[in-house]
């Protein structure tokens, strides 16, 4: 039995985090970045926009490899959350 005051250690279970603010797929040499509420829909609605390449499923957004290490990144710095 465990001596710790901790509940959450002592049960072993964490505390419940919070749903992702988007999800990433990877399809090989493209990646979907898809909003899952509307802050997230905000964030790609101010930084990358539905005319910015070709966007056919806007609000999700088609991004090349090259570019979603940076558009992750930024997301994060934002304060969102990625799964």
């Amino acid at each position: 039995m465990s001596s710790h005051n901790d509940s959450f250690v002592a049960s072993g279970n964490s505390p419940t985090q919070s749903k992702p603010d988007f999800q990433i797929d990877n399809h090989g040499s493209i990646f979907l970045v898809r909003p899952l509420n509307p802050h997230a829909r905000t964030w790609i609605d101010e930084h990358i926009g539905s005319d910015n390449g070709f966007q056919p499923y806007y609000p999700t957004v088609v991004v090349e490899h090259r570019y979603v290490a940076d558009i992750v990144a930024g997301i994060q710095n934002d304060g969102l959350a990625v799964a």
